[in-house]
């Protein structure tokens, strides 16, 4: 009776889930592609052996925006406020996770170009060369966000048998309707006549407060400034005259891998409408659009960036079709 009542008192014990009981430690790495003259930085993050870097696990490549470089985008640290690191969510979920800094980006050289679209394609292809050459494996899960997204539709076309599954992120298709476009536009002749703009703390700040103030945490903007700002006070124009003035720059009917479109509810680089015409263009079956409430443009760093990493790892997890020959495995887990 009273091993009875001790044990009522106790409780029931605490249920552990596997990445508690058994997380191996997370590892990162540095590697540099070449384009011609152009040098660009590679960084990585997985967990498990680190020897041989060849790797079993899926791979997730991540390609950012016009305005910011890759680690300040996916590997932020906002002390205090919770995870935002993008890239240390999917390692925990079970991916091998690769990102770049684009020509003029970051730790990547500059060069006498303006890093447009089409240079951001064939900085991709380059980073494919060392992602297969450093992990054995042919092809990886590519996200994009905002210019980015544009970046990775982009080599999906160009280079399909590299592309398992694409997620594009705060996309944009024809850019009709768009409020963010419209008043970019206003800056067009400046955009042709010069390789880079100014890019300071308050243009860093805005890419969080344009379309829905309140939607992320103003802390993390500050911690996304002081991480890029040591880089410089100005970005490349490529992406911004492209989204200005040559879309649209991928051909939906095109892209062979499985897409997933994710928009912020109040995200004004793109209608709702461009996006889902868009969608209805896509030749496969194997296709979502997902709008996440309470977001703007910014869905990695947002308040309720966690609806991101859900839909995210649900779509590059989604089991193999079994009426068809399947694919090798999309989980590391």
């Amino acid at each position: 009776m009273a091993l009875a009542s001790t044990l009522a008192l106790l409780g029931d014990p605490p249920i552990l889930s596997a990445q508690q009981i058994s997380q191996p430690a997370m590892w990162s790495r540095e590697y540099w592609a070449n384009r011609g003259d152009i040098k660009l930085y590679l960084f990585r993050k997985n967990s498990g052996p680190a020897s041989s870097g060849h790797s079993t696990r899926p791979i997730l490549f991540l390609c950012h925006g016009s305005s910011v470089s890759s680690r300040p985008t996916f590997d932020l640290e906002v002390p205090g406020h919770g995870e935002y690191s993008l890239m240390n969510k999917f390692v925990e979920f079970g991916f091998d996770v690769w990102t770049m800094d684009f020509e003029g980006y970051g730790r990547s050289s500059p060069s006498a170009g303006n890093s447009n679209i089409a240079d951001g394609v064939e900085d991709l292809k380059a980073a494919s060369l060392i992602v297969e050459q450093e992990t054995g494996q042919p092809n990886f899960h590519l996200y994009g966000e905002s210019g980015g997204a544009l970046r990775a539709g982009a080599f999906a076309v160009a280079q399909p048998a590299s592309v398992r599954r694409l997620v594009l992120a705060a996309f944009t298709w024809t850019g009709k309707g768009s409020s963010t476009l419209t008043k970019r536009a206003e800056s067009l002749d400046s955009y042709r006549t010069h390789n880079l703009r100014p890019r300071g703390r308050d243009a860093i700040r805005s890419i969080f407060t344009r379309d829905k103030p309140g939607t992320s945490d103003p802390a993390v903007a500050e911690a996304m400034a002081d991480a890029e700002l040591k880089f410089g006070d100005s970005a490349p124009t490529g992406t911004y005259l492209d989204m200005s003035a040559n879309l649209p720059l991928v051909d939906p009917t095109k892209l062979c891998a499985p897409v997933l479109i994710v928009r912020g509810e109040y995200d004004g680089i793109a209608t709702e409408e461009d996006l889902l015409n868009f969608f209805r263009c896509l030749p496969v079956p194997d296709r979502e659009f997902v709008i996440l409430p309470g977001a703007a443009h910014s869905v990695a760093l947002g308040t309720n960036r966690s609806q991101l990493w859900h839909t995210m790892r649900a779509f590059l997890d989604m089991p193999p079709r079994l009426d068809q020959k399947p694919p090798p495995p999309t989980s590391g887990l």
